[in-house]
C-alpha cells in the first residue's frame, strides 16, 4: 500500500504545462499536474507532466539536479500528482507532436503532492478499455485529454448562451427543483415528503411551468441553465438527468422565437467550432417532413426521399398492394443510386428481416443493373406500364435499386422507411458528416392519438398555443388542429423544440378538456396556473434546446455521456457510486415508507 499523507503546496503554481513555449525559455516557472509517463536514462531522467491544458516535459540531470530531488524523479510513477519549479530552457530532441515540444523545464525543485497506485486502465487518449470500466472509474477517465475536451467545449457552450442571452435581454432565474408532480407525458421521479406524510414532490421534467409564471410576473425575458429530470428508457442521445438550455419571450411571436433561437446557434457555432451558419434556417412543415423522410426530425444531408406510389398502384393485380391500398394504406418507395453493383441479393434478405422489427410485413426491391437488366421481387405481379409508371416517379435509372414498403396503417410505412434509408445511407456511406445540417420544423399537429390509451394526447404538451384559425375546432375536429410550435433539428436529431403557451383561461380549459381532463382533475394538478391566468397574462413563448445533444452532435461524439462529466449507463445507474443504492430503515421509517 502507498503511504497516505498530507503534504503541503510548497510554491504557488505560476503556469499551466500548455501556456509555455520558446519564448518562455530562460524564465523559473512552477507548474503541477499528473505523471504522464516516466523515462530513466541514467544520468537523465525525464518526466512527461499533465494537466488539463496538456503536458510539458521535466528534465532531470545527475550532474546538476540536486540528489534527493533526482531520486524523487526515479521513484515518480504514473499519475503521482508533483508540483516541480525550475527553468525553461529549449529542447535538444524536440516533439513536434505537443504544444510545448520545443521546451523543457529543468527541475531544481519537487514535491510529490501525492502517490498513486497502478491505475485500472492507462490514462490515454487512444484507449481501447471498455465503457464500462471507464465509467466505474470516470474520475480517471475524466483525466483523458480527449475527455476533458469536450467538457471544456460543454462550458464553452453554456458561457456563450449566458453571454448571448444576457446581450439580449433576458434574465436568468432559476425554478424549483421539487416541485408538484403533474404526470402528463415521460414518468416523474418521485421525492416522498416527511414534513407532508404520504405526499411527495415531483423532480422536474421540465420548468415549464414555472418559466410561464415568469412571464406572467412580468420578467419578459427568461432563461436558465436547467437540469430536468425524466424517468424513462435510456438511449445513446437520452439520460435521466439532462439539462436544458431554456428560454422565454413575453410579448413574441414564433417568428421572435426562432430568430432570437437562430441567432444563438449562430454564434455558438462560430465561436466553439468556427462554422458560420447562414439565416435564417430552412423550415420544412411537418407532415412535409413525414411525407418526404418519414420523420418529424429528418436528416436531409443525403436523398433517399420517400415517395407515395400507391396512385400509380390503385388498379394494379397484385394483391399484396392492391389489399393495403383498398385497406386504406399506401405503398411508398426510396431509390438508392447506383446501388445495385454494391448491394448483394444476402445484404437485401437482411434487411428484408431487418425492416420486420418496425412493423413492416416485408420489403419489396427491384434492383437495375448496369447493363439495364433487373431482379425484382415484385415488377413480375405488375404490369409493363405500373412498372414503367413507378421507375418514371422514381427516375430509377441504370444501376439504382427501388425498395418498397406497403402496409395498411401508414405510421408503419414511414417508419420502416425512416428507418430503411438511414440504414442504408450509414452503411454505404451517403451522409456527409462534414455537413451541419440544421433546419426547423413547423405547422405541428397539436394532438396524436394514443392507441394504447385510445385518447388524444398533446404532441408537444397541453400548454401550446393551437393556431388561431384552427381555435374553433378544439373540441369538434381535434385531429385537424395544428400547433404554433417549431422544433430545430440538426444532423436529423432534434436539440431543441417550443411553442407559443395558452395564456387564455378558457382556451386552456378547452385544451384540458380536448385532452380527457376532468375539471376536477385539470383544477388539482395546474389550478395555480389557471389563477394565474386572472391576473393578466400576456402573450408568450418560448424554446428549450437540449444541452447535452446539442454538445454532442456539436462535438461529433458517439454519445450523449461523452458530453456528461458523470453520466449515468442505460440501466439509468450510475456506475461508479453504484447509484441508486439502498435507503436505511431509519430513512424509511421517517418518511413512512416500506420498499419490497
Amino acid at each position: 500500500m502507498l503511504e497516505n499523507k498530507s503534504v503541503q503546496l510548497p510554491e504557488k503554481r505560476t503556469n499551466y504545462c500548455n501556456d509555455l513555449d520558446i519564448n518562455d525559455v530562460g524564465k523559473e516557472v512552477t507548474v503541477c499536474g499528473w505523471v504522464q509517463k516516466q523515462r530513466d536514462l541514467g544520468q537523465l531522467i525525464f518526466i512527461d507532466l499533465r494537466d488539463r491544458t496538456g503536458i510539458v516535459q521535466l528534465a532531470f540531470d545527475e550532474s546538476v539536479t540536486l540528489p534527493e530531488y533526482f531520486k524523487m524523479a526515479f521513484s515518480a510513477r504514473t499519475e503521482f500528482v508533483l508540483c516541480a519549479t525550475g527553468l525553461v530552457r529549449e529542447r535538444s530532441s524536440k516533439n513536434r507532436k505537443i504544444k510545448t515540444g520545443d521546451i523543457e523545464i529543468l527541475v531544481n525543485k519537487m514535491t510529490v503532492l501525492a502517490e498513486s497506485e497502478t491505475p485500472p486502465f492507462e490514462i490515454l487518449d487512444d484507449t481501447n478499455v471498455n465503457e464500462e470500466l471507464r465509467l466505474k472509474y470516470r474520475y480517471l477517465d475524466l483525466r483523458r485529454h480527449s475527455v476533458q475536451d469536450k467538457i471544456i467545449k460543454r462550458h464553452k457552450i453554456v458561457k456563450i448562451a449566458r453571454d448571448y442571452f444576457d446581450e439580449n435581454g433576458f434574465i436568468e432565474i432559476e425554478t424549483p427543483i421539487l416541485i408538484k408532480s403533474t404526470p402528463e407525458g415521460a414518468r416523474d421521479y418521485i421525492v416522498p415528503s416527511r414534513v407532508f406524510p404520504g405526499q411527495c414532490f415531483a423532480l422536474p421534467q421540465s420548468p415549464q411551468l414555472y418559466k410561464q409564471l415568469t412571464m406572467l410576473s412580468g420578467f419578459d425575458r427568461y432563461f436558465q441553465v436547467a437540469r430536468c429530470f425524466r424517468d424513462e428508457d435510456l438511449r445513446s442521445d437520452r439520460q435521466p438527468e439532462f439539462t436544458q438550455l431554456d428560454l422565454e419571450m413575453s410579448f413574441a411571436d414564433s417568428e421572435d422565437i426562432m430568430s432570437i433561437s437562430e441567432g444563438f446557434l449562430k454564434k455558438v457555432f462560430k465561436e466553439v467550432l468556427n462554422v458560420d451558419i447562414t439565416l435564417p434556417l430552412p423550415r420544412i412543415s411537418y407532415s412535409d417532413a413525414m411525407e418526404r423522410f418519414g420523420s418529424d426530425k429528418p436528416d436531409t444531408r443525403f436523398g433517399l426521399e420517400i415517395t407515395n406510389i400507391t396512385n400509380l398502384l390503385k388498379n394494379t393485380g397484385f394483391k399484396a398492394f392492391l389489399s393495403t391500398i383498398e385497406g386504406g394504406g399506401s405503398v411508398r418507395a426510396i431509390k438508392v443510386p447506383s446501388l445495385a453493383s454494391k448491394i448483394s441479393r444476402k445484404e437485401i434478405d437482411r434487411l428484408t428481416q431487418w425492416i420486420k422489427t418496425y412493423g413492416a410485413a416485408s420489403l419489396a426491391w427491384t434492383k437495375i443493373n448496369d447493363d439495364g437488366t433487373a431482379s425484382s421481387s415484385y415488377e413480375k405481379f405488375l404490369t409493363e406500364n405500373e412498372v414503367l409508371s413507378v421507375r418514371q416517379k422514381l427516375n430509377a435509372q441504370n444501376g439504382d435499386v427501388i425498395f418498397v414498403v406497403a402496409d395498411k396503417k401508414n405510421k408503419i410505412v414511414l417508419e420502416s422507411l425512416r428507418a430503411l434509408r438511414c440504414e442504408l445511407a450509414n452503411k454505404f456511406s451517403l451522409i456527409d458528416n462534414t455537413k451541419l445540417d440544421l433546419l426547423w420544423v413547423v405547422d405541428f399537429p397539436l394532438f396524436e392519438y394514443d392507441e394504447e390509451g385510445k385518447r388524444y394526447v398533446a404532441m408537444h404538451h397541453p400548454f401550446t398555443h393551437p393556431k388561431f384559425e384552427d381555435i374553433d375546432k378544439l373540441e369538434t375536429e381535434p385531429e385537424t388542429v395544428h400547433a404554433l410550435a417549431y422544433d430545430i433539428v440538426l444532423n436529423g436529431n432534434e436539440i431543441g423544440g417550443g411553442s407559443i403557451r395558452i395564456n387564455n383561461r378558457d382556451l386552456q380549459k378547452k385544451m384540458f378538456k380536448a385532452l380527457g381532463f376532468t375539471e376536477k382533475s385539470a383544477e388539482e394538478r395546474f389550478g395555480f396556473l389557471m389563477d394565474a391566468f386572472k391576473y393578466g397574462a400576456p402573450p408568450h413563448g418560448g424554446l428549450a434546446f437540449g444541452l447535452d445533444r446539442l454538445a454532442m452532435l456539436m462535438l461529433n461524439c458517439e454519445s450523449i455521456r461523452d458530453v456528461i462529466a458523470f453520466p449515468k449507463v442505460a440501466t439509468s445507474a450510475e456506475l461508479m457510486s453504484s447509484a441508486p443504492g439502498k435507503i436505511e430503515e431509519k430513512q424509511l421509517d421517517e418518511l413512512g415508507l416500506s420498499l419490497q
